[in-house]
């Protein structure tokens, strides 16, 4: 599923993309994606996009939102005039822009979803609300020291719960850990002060790498302009099965923890 760089540069994409547009129509094509009154998206200029955690809303000048969440494998594609590989097969929405631009949601799984509501709504949806702090926001060492202390989980699957931190997901959790020099599958509750500190730090390093890198197209995710990222070639520990560990040369080994693939090091992760 995308993360925080991926969802990240899509929003920038789009922010530059789309606001200060008039979006003339939303064509739902798919209704498992969205059953919502498409009235209040007709003729309405996009002021802003905002992310949180890994959703997307796209603001409106009338007092209504568009949240969206792309899940596991949708894409939010950018034309500024029709193209003969767009639409597909695999496209679920149409959002008509003024000037012969247009924006596509495709979804090959189907699980990405699309909200109309209020502007001021938008903070009480579910998603929304039960995210926890987010990177480069309000993450900070002390709180998540404070979180590691309470939790008899590994501290990997601690980090990607989007209810206790936002916008970390398997990627980046592998190679945050692998920086911080933590053993992915350690107790949180036996992390030292020093060691929660050092993954923070971690974790803020990874995602800015992501974000460097575009994000990383390990599926099906491209950015607003319909292109790969490059981080898939530039990660720590992710999808390097065998390879040399960056930090100390040794091989990097892969197992499972809380039934998700996970890659470390077992001679400099402890």
């Amino acid at each position: 599923m995308p993360e925080l760089p991926e969802v990240e540069t899509i929003r920038r994409g789009l922010e530059k993309h789309l606001v200060g547009k008039k979006i003339n129509e939303l064509e739902i094509l798919d209704l498992k994606l969205s059953k919502e009154n498409l009235s209040h998206v007709k003729s309405v200029k996009v002021t802003t996009v905002r992310r949180f955690g890994k959703g997307l809303v796209i603001e409106l000048d009338n007092e209504y939102s568009i949240a969206v969440h792309i899940k596991m494998t949708g894409q939010l594609i950018f034309k500024q005039n029709k193209q003969d590989i767009l639409p597909d097969k695999h496209t679920r929405a149409i959002f008509k822009l003024e000037n012969a631009a247009v924006l596509y949601f495709n979804d090959i799984r189907r699980f990405g979803w699309i909200k109309i509501l209020k502007t001021d709504e938008v903070g009480r949806l579910p998603f929304f609300k039960n995210l926890g702090p987010e990177p480069f926001k309000n993450l900070t060492p002390r709180y998540l020291q404070e979180i590691s202390q309470k939790s008899n989980l590994p501290i990997k699957t601690l980090i990607m719960d989007q209810r206790k931190i936002s916008g970390i997901g398997n990627i980046y959790a592998n190679d945050a850990l692998n920086l911080a020099k933590i053993n992915p599958s350690r107790k949180a509750k036996f992390l030292t002060e020093k060691e929660t500190n050092k993954l923070y730090l971690s974790i803020l390093e990874v995602l800015n790498r992501g974000l460097k890198y575009g994000g990383s197209s390990e599926v099906n995710y491209v950015n607003a302009d319909g292109n790969k990222g490059k981080y898939q070639n530039h990660s720590f520990v992710y999808n390097r099965e065998g390879e040399n560990c960056l930090n100390c040369g040794s091989k990097i080994k892969k197992t499972k923890v809380s039934g998700r693939g996970t890659y470390f090091c077992e001679s400099c992760q402890k």
